[in-house]
């Protein structure tokens, strides 16, 4: 089972910034990508940003040109830098990780959530 350690939520105010961090463990297979979803009150969990294997990175229209996704592979790492945040950012906010395995679907695993509160 995947581990996950994240951390850098808080509280902010608006047009301020946070990065969030996030170092996975327990990783048995090839990872196919890595990146952060989130989830706000009453509402269902999105894609923020994520990386392929590649390297390619895709974001959410919502926060292009604001956040930028990064990745550490030799240590598992996955970071969300954050900026001109917006009271409309706040949400719990969730590393993700795929991993491929042969012979069957990827596999996704989340982390616990770092909340993220942006005032106005």
């Amino acid at each position: 089972q995947v581990q996950f350690v994240e951390s850098g939520g808080g509280l902010v105010q608006a047009g301020g910034s946070l990065r969030l961090s996030c170092a996975a463990s327990q990783i048995t297979s090839t990872i196919n990508a890595v990146g952060w979803y989130r989830q706000a009150p009453g509402k269902q969990r999105e894609l923020v940003a994520t990386i392929n294997r590649g390297g390619s990175p895709v974001y959410a229209d919502s926060v292009k040109g604001r956040f930028t996704i990064s990745r550490d592979a030799g240590k598992n790492r996955v970071y969300l830098e954050m900026t001109g945040l917006k009271p409309e950012d706040t949400a719990v906010y969730y590393c993700y990780v795929q991993l491929k395995f042969l012979l069957q679907p990827p596999s996704d695993y989340w982390g616990q959530g770092t909340q993220v509160t942006v005032s106005s």
